[in-house]
């Protein structure tokens, strides 16, 4: 039986052996103290409660990260409002507003009278049609057209979904994502996120399949070298011994970027990052809402630093996207802002007003969250097979995906990775 080796732990190397396991013997390496990657949970000592690392919000058009989650059984971990509404703040106009997207592709929705965006024109609706169409060249600025839809909608969905901000950030990339979900209507659009955490739904679940195939599970232990020879790896350097690679072994990268990029020098891939801020309050008490936003569990906010809230039990967690711009200010100052944001937002729909005084919080700023999504850095992306090593593939949602840096990526860059040394996916196995 062949033995695939894949260096790095998140989700495209887990998304990776989980294809694999049934066909192949799999060791992962994983430098860290535990998988999962930037899509992780944690025991916070600040807090004293376990937290996401970040926060992300999947489609029902995330088609890969559902086969996923079926295959490893966690699917039921999530939870929604299993119909495709999405409540909305807008901080600098004091108005609350829900988007109730139709089920259809026809975009009912956008008529007067339905569940629209305030203020829009339908004229607006123009600036999907540009992203859908978008060349490789073209950024999301010069897509959207002044108006309510745009600063109430596709900005913050732009900016969201890119973590770029509009005048460099790709159109073409944020086009295929509208191309995946908008565009196939509303029911591809249903909001899910997980009712634990990150962990729980993602890389738990993957761990107890993986064990169940007797897989090596190797954290701690970084590669800081591969070994060559005629064209193929035949020896890895990691801190806990070499390996030596047999005839019919394979090698998935499926680290960071710029880890990739030290393992193999001849690799282009992007060099430029946008960092994710995410911020966590906890309150002595569960936070429960009224109405849509206890439906949704979670909120939009517009004109201001916080992008998203998800109510978590006694956790109010907020998400700022394209945080680059905010890599000066001051941790302190900038959760007294967000706190000032989720009062004004959150305290009409709440049985009782959140404290003024700001309760025990913590401010995670993760520095290279995403590569950076404009053109030039879509370039850079590799594809799978983008070195001249047979017996290696590379995974990650830097690749060459289409997507930008978002869960759907990563883990479709590690089936792509598997496909690309010639195995069978895990569905065509179970068929077979």
């Amino acid at each position: 039986m062949s033995h695939v080796h894949i260096i790095g732990g998140g989700l495209a190397g887990l998304s990776a052996a989980v294809e694999l396991v049934a066909q192949a013997q799999v060791t992962l390496y994983e430098a860290g103290p535990a998988c999962g990657g930037r899509a992780r949970s944690f025991h916070d000592r600040t807090l004293d409660t376990r937290i996401d690392n970040g926060n992300h919000l999947l489609l029902s058009a995330n088609a890969l990260t559902f086969r996923y989650l079926d295959l490893i059984g966690s699917r039921h971990t999530l939870t929604g409002p299993g119909i495709p509404i999405f409540p909305y703040y807008d901080l600098a106009d004091d108005l609350a507003w829900t988007l109730k997207l139709s089920r259809g592709k026809l975009p009912f929705w956008a008529l007067p009278g339905g569940r629209r965006v305030p203020g829009m024109r339908i004229s607006e609706l123009s600036a999907l049609g540009r992203l859908l169409r978008a060349g490789d060249n073209a950024v999301v600025q010069d897509c959207l057209r002044p108006g309510q839809l745009s600063r109430r909608l596709l900005e913050p969905f732009a900016i969201s979904v890119l973590n770029t901000d509009l005048q460099t950030g790709s159109a073409k990339l944020l086009g295929n994502v509208v191309r995946q979900s908008l565009a196939q209507g509303g029911m591809a659009c249903c909001p899910w996120f997980p009712e634990i955490g990150l962990s729980e739904t993602l890389v738990d679940p993957a761990l107890e399949y993986l064990a169940r195939y007797n897989t090596s599970i190797r954290t701690g232990v970084r590669v800081g070298a591969i070994k060559r020879e005629s064209g193929r790896v035949v020896g890895l350097e990691t801190t806990d011994g070499d390996v030596v690679l047999g005839a019919e072994d394979h090698v998935i990268v499926a680290t960071t970027a710029p880890v990739a990029k030290g393992l193999l020098p001849e690799l282009t891939v992007p060099d430029s990052f946008e960092s994710i801020a995410n911020a966590h309050f906890r309150l002595p008490y569960r936070v429960s809402a009224r109405g849509v936003v206890a439906q949704a569990g979670f909120v939009g906010l517009v004109g201001g630093i916080s992008e998203w809230v998800f109510l978590k039990n006694d956790v109010l967690s907020v998400t700022v996207s394209a945080a680059n711009r905010y890599m000066e200010t001051d941790s302190n100052e900038m959760l007294a802002t967000i706190w000032s944001e989720i009062r004004h937002a959150l305290d009409p729909v709440l049985p009782q007003p959140l404290p003024v005084a700001m309760p025990p919080a913590r401010l995670l700023r993760e520095k290279r969250a995403t590569f950076a999504a404009t053109p030039e850095q879509n370039r850079r992306r590799p594809k799978a097979s983008g070195t001249d090593l047979l017996n290696l593939t590379l995974a990650g949602d830097w690749t060459d995906t289409g997507l930008p840096s978002t869960i759907e990526g990563a883990i479709q860059s590690g089936l792509v990775a598997v496909s690309a040394l010639g195995f069978r996916s895990a569905t065509e196995n179970t068929k077979s």
